[in-house]
């Protein structure tokens, strides 16, 4: 059902602003399924995340990176009916040891005004929102 989870959330996501945020969500929502083995990780529910999560984020990031950044920024949205940690995700590459990712880059790729809300989520210290806490 996670697999499930992943592809409901994007589809649901789609309905927000701007052209740019839907055609990203439209790109990503199947690649996301990739990332279904990460949920217990990004909603802080497990230490560290599963091999078969860091796979499948390699194979997404390899495709896009932005599909990360995608759904990080989306993930106060309540279409999602999940919660997802952004530092938790955002720590995700690091995690799995993909030197690759830089989520830095995330307010260029989702084409996002450098001042906004939005973008501050991808910055060090920058407000990640109130989602679920590490396991520990």
């Amino acid at each position: 059902w996670p697999v499930m989870v992943v592809v409901v959330m994007m589809g649901a996501a789609v309905a927000s602003v701007g052209a740019d945020m839907d055609a990203d969500r439209s790109e990503c929502a199947e690649q996301l399924v990739g990332l279904a083995p990460c949920l217990q990780y990004v909603q802080g529910q497990a230490r560290s995340p599963a091999p078969d999560c860091c796979g499948g984020l390699s194979q997404v990031l390899d495709k896009s990176p932005k599909c990360l950044c995608v759904l990080v920024k989306d993930k106060d949205d309540p279409n999602l009916g999940i919660k997802i940690n952004a530092s938790l995700a955002l720590a995700l590459p690091s995690a799995c040891g993909n030197t690759k990712a830089n989520v830095s880059h995330c307010p260029q790729l989702l084409h996002l005004p450098p001042n906004s809300k939005d973008a501050a989520i991808f910055s060090p210290g920058g407000d990640k929102g109130t989602a679920a806490a590490p396991a520990r």
